[in-house]
């Protein structure tokens, strides 16, 4: 009773979980990148949101940036709108070269070398972060700024709340917190597109009244301050409004998620990005000048705008409030963007070793699920610390993205440079990055120098511990990497002697089941470490390896075909030295995403085909175990044997020693 009662509750707890997060994927399932990937559209809701976004505060930034000197404005909507349109093309060239995505690590790691990819890699960790922070609070603002003040006090837990529902939708998958989104992106932009073109279209009568306002502010600050003045106040309002571009990255990022033809699919979500941006930008700009608006204590400027167009519409205040409560809603989607690109970024440095391995992890749902609980956790640690104060994190915000667009448009240069005699539009292509180069620094640096004391340094203080961890991270994977490849260079040619087994297993013999990753050192050590240990014990030898599915992997049906021929080319290497040793062997390869699960389900099925069976695997051991190997290098082994014994198998764990501290 005892024991059906606790099935029963298994059961249950299962069921809970899959309702929460989803049933796992089938990776058997031939259509199964088509059914997980985005077509532009939904690429357009899921990654375009962080950068249309930002058209609620960028723009205003700026705006508030000018003062009095506001005759400047349409000139600067010009400058937005042109700006966008240079780096994003800059990045759909990205894409061409950088099909599987990885934006800007990616492309400084390959063109600038290991150190300027872990700088823009951290840059962006702290931006993806900073992206879902931000955008949090600032819905949050919005909602409660509709809110009886004796809720007010409430606003950081629900801040909280929206932070743990995200995290929820995006372990469940992409395309499914896409696809709930989605009506919230067509609101924001039919309302902002009525907005906008009401906006145009009905004070078009105040367009030769503005160019004469135009030419009398540039008079009088040609005689009060001057042209180099004037250029100094166009640079920092145009600098402070760089907020506006933060997001377009996040395409050339995500390229994993898009359907195929993948280059062709993100370079037309791109367009869709810019063309959304640069309209939404640049007529906000021009709305500003027509209406003449002036800030107004606790309203946006974009609040303001609404008030005064559809003041006379009929229902026009509820209008007025569907249009500035969906820029509040687009926020979550912008917070979105952080959880798709930033755990892609997490995932792409753990691969190289920067980050513990074990985010390159993929879920039994295929999402990066390490990578985006820790973003959610970071971004919640962040929303208590600043109490969610939108103040507080938008002078942290701009830094790091444009530390990272320097960086790939510098790498980008210096390719076009090495390549100017194989490619005879070297030329065009390479002044296309240099301007957004010129144009990424100078607003960085503005914006560095302008927002250092109000909290930039924060921003630098925090991406430079991060960069501090990731060299740490890296020289310990160094260290146990040279204590393996001595292993290797000693065992890799084992040398054997005797006639070869070439016996087929026998069902009732002794049988040592081995567990295996790649042919190596690693492996063979443990083999003869069962060899001497257990001296004539067993008469066969069943290797074990799964071929485990993570976000290096997982990038088609190409690299999964090519990850099973390499697990299968290194079982057979394993069986031949077995034979040669004098067992008699045979392999066998799961496919999954959890290697604690998909070996017990393996061992499972050979504990009954071979009854007299014992499991073996090998488990790293330092001189000085630190606190910190269970992080970094993962308890499988011991998972493992917790797993198969509680089956009744047993299951040995052999101590495999390198010579690090």
């Amino acid at each position: 009773m005892e024991q059906a009662a606790q099935a029963a509750n298994g059961t249950l707890f299962t069921r809970m979980v899959r309702a929460i997060f989803g049933a796992p994927k089938v990776l058997k399932d031939p259509h199964l990148f088509h059914k997980m990937s985005l077509i532009p559209v939904l690429a357009w809701v899921g990654l375009g949101a962080d950068g249309l976004s930002s058209s609620s505060y960028g723009p205003e930034e700026a705006y508030r940036a000018l003062g009095s000197h506001t005759y400047l404005a349409v000139l600067l909507g010009l400058a937005t709108a042109l700006t966008v349109f240079i780096i994003s093309y800059a990045y759909s060239r990205i894409i061409e070269h950088f099909p599987h995505g990885g934006g800007g690590y990616i492309v400084a790691t390959h063109m600038l070398g290991e150190k300027a990819g872990v700088v823009s890699g951290s840059a962006l960790l702290v931006d993806y972060v900073l992206t879902i922070t931000i955008s949090i609070a600032a819905c949050s603002d919005a909602l409660f700024s509709y809110v009886p003040a004796q809720y007010q006090h409430a606003k950081l837990a629900f801040s909280c709340v929206l932070a743990l529902l995200l995290i929820v939708m995006n372990i469940r998958g992409i395309k499914e917190s896409v696809t709930v989104m989605a009506p919230i992106f067509l609101v924001f932009v039919l309302t902002h597109l009525v907005l906008l073109l009401d906006g145009v279209f009905t004070h078009a009568g105040r367009i030769a009244p503005l160019t004469h306002e135009f030419h009398a502010g540039l008079s009088h600050d040609l005689s009060s301050i001057g042209l180099f003045g004037i250029l100094m106040l166009f640079l920092r309002a145009y600098s402070l409004g760089g907020g506006t571009y933060t997001g377009i990255e996040a395409v050339s990022n995500g390229l994993q998620i898009m359907r195929e033809p993948r280059v062709q699919t993100g370079k037309r979500t791109m367009v869709y990005m810019a063309s959304s941006l640069a309209f939404t930008a640049g007529l906000l700009f021009l709305c500003y000048s027509l209406m003449g608006v002036a800030p107004v204590e606790g309203k946006t400027l974009n609040a303001v705008l609404a008030d005064s167009l559809f003041a006379h519409w009929p229902m026009g205040s509820g209008l007025a409030f569907v249009t500035i409560f969906s820029e509040g809603a687009l926020l979550i989607l912008a917070a979105q963007a952080g959880f798709v690109d930033g755990p892609r970024v997490m995932s792409n440095m753990a691969v190289d070793s920067w980050f513990p391995h074990r985010f390159a992890a993929l879920s039994v749902r295929l999402t990066m699920r390490n990578g985006i609980v820790l973003m959610g956790s970071a971004a919640i640690a962040l929303l208590l610390y600043t109490k969610g104060s939108v103040s507080a994190l938008v002078v942290m915000y701009s830094i790091n993205v444009f530390l990272t667009f320097s960086l790939s448009q510098l790498g980008m240069s210096r390719f076009y440079l090495k390549r100017r005699r194989e490619d005879p539009q070297w030329v065009r292509h390479l002044s296309v990055h240099l301007v957004g180069l010129i144009l990424c620094a100078t607003i960085l640096v503005v914006t560095t120098v302008e927002k250092f004391m109000e909290g930039g340094w924060l921003t630098l203080l925090i991406t430079s511990l991060v960069i501090g961890v990731c060299y740490l991270i890296k020289g310990h994977y160094q260290k146990v990497r040279q204590g393996m490849s001595q292993l290797d260079e000693a065992l890799l040619d084992f040398p054997t002697s005797g006639p070869v087994n070439r016996e087929e297993p026998g069902r009732n013999e002794p049988t040592a089941i081995q567990l295996v990753s790649a042919y190596s050192g690693f492996g063979i050590h443990t083999l003869l470490s069962i060899v001497t240990a257990f001296p004539k014990t067993y008469r066969n030898v069943i290797f074990v390896s799964v071929a485990v599915i993570d976000s290096g992997s997982f990038k088609g049906a190409e690299e999964l075909e090519a990850l099973e021929g390499s697990v299968t080319a290194g079982l057979k290497k394993y069986v031949d030295l077995a034979q040669r040793l004098g067992f008699a062997a045979d392999c066998r390869m799961a496919v999954g995403t959890d290697v604690v699960e998909s070996v017990v389900e393996e061992c499972q099925r050979l504990g009954q085909e071979f009854p007299r069976s014992t499991v073996f695997t090998g488990q790293l051991t330092f001189r000085l175990e630190k606190y910190y190997h269970r992080m970094l290098h993962n308890e499988t082994a011991f998972a493992i044997q917790r797993r198969l014994q509680w089956d009744g198998l047993t299951t040995v764990i052999l101590p495999i020693r390198i010579g690090i501290n």
